[in-house]
């Protein structure tokens, strides 16, 4: 196709700065930490949050990923869904390091 052919139409427009998986990312990250975090600073505290002890713990993860996975094989959806799992990998890196980091300053007195 020469220069003089060219038309604008032809090109497609660019993707959305984040798009699908971004936003994906970036809210299930949220919910996740909004969840384990945020919900036992509402009520006061660790000591105040008995259903998130325990095998309990795993529940709303459980119920995260079954979404993020159903989300994940449909194919208008794939995108989110794919965000979804690397928020949920993103979440257990970060929370990962944080507990072992709060452990290790606990360990030496720091805390």
């Amino acid at each position: 196709m020469s220069k003089d052919n060219w038309r604008q139409d032809d090109e497609e427009p660019p993707e959305p700065a984040l798009g699908p998986m971004g936003y994906g990312i970036l809210f299930g990250t949220t919910a996740l930490y909004a969840t384990y975090v945020g919900i036992p600073i509402a009520f006061g505290g660790p000591q105040n949050m008995r259903f998130l002890t325990g095998p309990s713990a795993f529940i709303p993860v459980g119920v995260y990923l079954a979404i993020a996975v159903v989300l994940a094989v449909r194919p208008r959806t794939s995108r989110w869904g794919a965000g979804l799992l690397i928020g949920l990998g993103i979440f257990t890196l970060l929370g990962g390091g944080v507990c072992v980091g709060s452990l290790a300053a606990q360990m030496r007195g720091d805390f």
